[in-house]
């Protein structure tokens, strides 16, 4: 097979100027809300991408959790690579793609942590499965074996049988909060149309403008 021939022609929809919110967390909610009820496949699923020290971009798949103050929530290991990474540079961006609906959304952000007690609520929402598993995983450290890790795991269930497990400090949330968010719709004989919506000021109005595909 040669990976050059694959290509798809994309043909669903259009993306007009006229037609979309001039507010984009608005027309964000519109087009999630549309990939919810199209049943795609993880459509919270967005790709984070961070900077490190050395300068060098670094990617991965986070879900989104919510939408807050006009902000995107997502939770995580603050030790980990990309919390490591964000503490040193705040500036991030995310990827929606819903290849079902042939669309895109790209944002543009600053980081921040959520408030202790948000991410008290929403890891006491977590199965406690998953709860035990973030008390276990020194997330993107190096580990002798998966077994080390299932050990762990078996212990701290272990601790709190019977109880709540607590939110260990290293995890939380962060709220990214867009100055630049992009729409593509993918468009016949690869003429997609792009919006991007560009926040110049933090106080400011949103700016919207037509980009070449």
């Amino acid at each position: 097979m040669n990976i050059a021939d694959i290509r798809k022609e994309y043909s669903q929809s259009k993306l007009s100027r006229k037609e979309v919110d001039k507010n984009p967390l608005v027309q964000f909610k519109q087009w999630f809300d549309e990939a919810v009820s199209s049943n795609i496949h993880e459509p919270t699923a967005m790709n984070l991408c961070t900077v490190g020290e050395n300068g060098r971009p670094s990617s991965r798949i986070v879900l989104l959790k919510g939408i807050e103050h006009d902000m995107f929530v997502f939770y995580t290991n603050y030790n980990s690579k990309k919390g490591s990474d964000m503490a040193n540079n705040p500036f991030v961006s995310l990827t929606f793609f819903w290849p079902e609906l042939e669309r895109q959304v790209r944002v543009e952000g600053q980081v921040k942590k959520v408030p202790a007690e948000m991410s008290d609520t929403y890891f006491a929402s977590r199965p406690r499965d998953s709860r035990i598993g973030a008390h276990a995983s020194p997330q993107s450290q190096e580990i002798k074996s998966k077994s080390s890790i299932l050990k762990d795991a078996v212990l701290i269930g272990t601790k709190y049988m019977g109880r709540d497990v607590p939110r260990p400090e290293h995890w939380g949330g962060y709220f990214v909060k867009p100055d630049k968010i992009e729409f593509w719709q993918g468009r016949p004989s690869r003429l997609h149309d792009r919006i991007v919506y560009s926040l110049p000021e933090e106080n400011g109005d949103w700016v919207m403008s037509r980009l070449a595909p």
